[in-house]
């Protein structure tokens, strides 16, 4: 079944997550993407550990569904494959710092005049455009200035990195929904469009809560460790054997908790009577809950209140979820034969489409593995014109 993005043409030029990752969910989905990489190495992904056969595990879980052509780009050679492969491509995907595309002579105006329904969707620290577009930025300094390291960790303690890249994951799924948005504009117009996506600006777009609060007050939000901004309880709760999180703010919610841990004069304390009260007294409605919470195995309050139906997890280590039942049945761990690192798991595709499903058909590439058969495709034969 042919998949609802086949038929896309996509190059990517992207390296390391935040490109590659935007690649591999179009490539789920059927765009046929062509990684290109350079010369002595690829992609420096390919260096990450953990290793596999010699092989990088995180490079070969989102560079999935890719095939892979190594050409140098300061050459003659690399640079007329290049454009000649822009010339019948829909979409361009890159990562570069800005203007290094331009110096490089493929600046979009370069690029739309030789193909005009090319859509170039652009990756970078900080944007296109704006007083800091020219400096690099990582995950990790994206981070600390969106204000999401300075939201998260203990209440008293210091600026708290979250240990996942969510700047370089946001991103790509960021600058994925654009390019579909381009391609849909692109119906009606017949023209392509530059798709300009910051890492500062995806992970400034999870702190909602956090805008609200300054919107509304012109003040910072204080940090509230575990504890949401507006909603109680609405917490991780330690039991006796481990950890759990109860969403139980909603009111239906509050008042059959408080029956479940045989507390009911909470319902009619005046601390707790609405969301509103129980979020400004949250911290001594947590210590009376935690109290009661610690009394019994996690198991014991999973079972309680799913049967009552109030919202409630357990906490899960990597390992954990990876192998739970729900999870596998959800298919959000698939298979694939790597020629190297032989049969692989990876993660599974997340938006599930009821007519043309997308899939994880194929390993990521090796390096330059595809090269000849791509350059055989192109039409004027640049192959055989020029020396590699």
């Amino acid at each position: 079944m042919a998949g609802a993005l086949d038929g896309l043409k996509v190059l990517d030029l992207s390296s390391h997550l935040s490109g590659p990752y935007c690649g591999m969910l179009l490539a789920d989905h059927g765009a046929d993407v062509v990684k290109i990489e350079k010369p002595n190495g690829g992609d420096e992904a390919r260096g990450m550990p953990p290793y596999v056969s010699g092989e990088s595990a995180p490079f070969m879980l989102w560079n999935r569904n890719k095939r892979s052509i190594v050409l140098d780009l300061k050459s003659e050679f690399g640079k007329a494959a290049i454009l000649e492969l822009i010339d019948q491509a829909d979409i361009l995907i890159e990562n570069y710092r800005p203007g290094t595309l331009a110096r490089l002579g493929l600046s979009y105006e370069v690029l739309s005049e030789r193909n005009p329904r090319l859509i170039l969707g652009s990756i970078s620290g900080f944007g296109q455009t704006g007083p800091y577009s020219p400096k690099g930025g990582f995950d990790l300094i994206t981070q600390g200035m969106s204000g999401l390291m300075s939201s998260c960790g203990p209440k008293d303690g210091p600026p708290f990195r979250l240990p996942i890249a969510i700047s370089d994951v946001a991103a790509g799924v960021h600058l994925a929904f654009g390019i579909l948005c381009a391609v849909q504009a692109r119906h009606q117009s017949g023209k392509g469009q530059q798709v300009d996506v910051a890492l500062l600006d995806s992970a400034i777009s999870f702190g909602v809560y956090e805008a609200a609060h300054v919107f509304a007050t012109d003040e910072r939000p204080p940090r509230l460790g575990q504890s949401h901004r507006g909603s109680s309880p609405y917490e991780v709760f330690q039991t006796r054997d481990g950890w759990i999180t109860i969403g139980a703010a909603q009111q239906n919610f509050w008042e059959t908790l408080c029956d479940l841990v045989n507390l009911p004069q909470l319902k009619t304390d005046p601390r707790f009577i609405t969301n509103a009260d129980r979020v400004l007294n949250n911290a001594l409605l947590v210590g009376i809950l935690g109290e009661k919470v610690r009394q019994q195995a996690s198991s014991y309050w999973l079972e309680a209140m799913d049967r009552a139906g109030i919202p409630c997890g357990p906490v899960l280590a990597s390992d954990e979820i990876l192998t739970d039942p729900h999870v596998l049945a959800r298919e959000m761990v698939a298979e694939v034969d790597h020629p190297t690192a032989g049969r692989m798991k990876t993660l599974g595709v997340v938006a599930k489409l009821s007519e043309t499903p997308g899939a994880v058909l194929g390993a990521a590439p090796r390096l330059g593995e595809h090269s000849d058969e791509i350059l055989a495709a192109l039409n004027t034969g640049v192959a055989s014109k020029l020396d590699r």
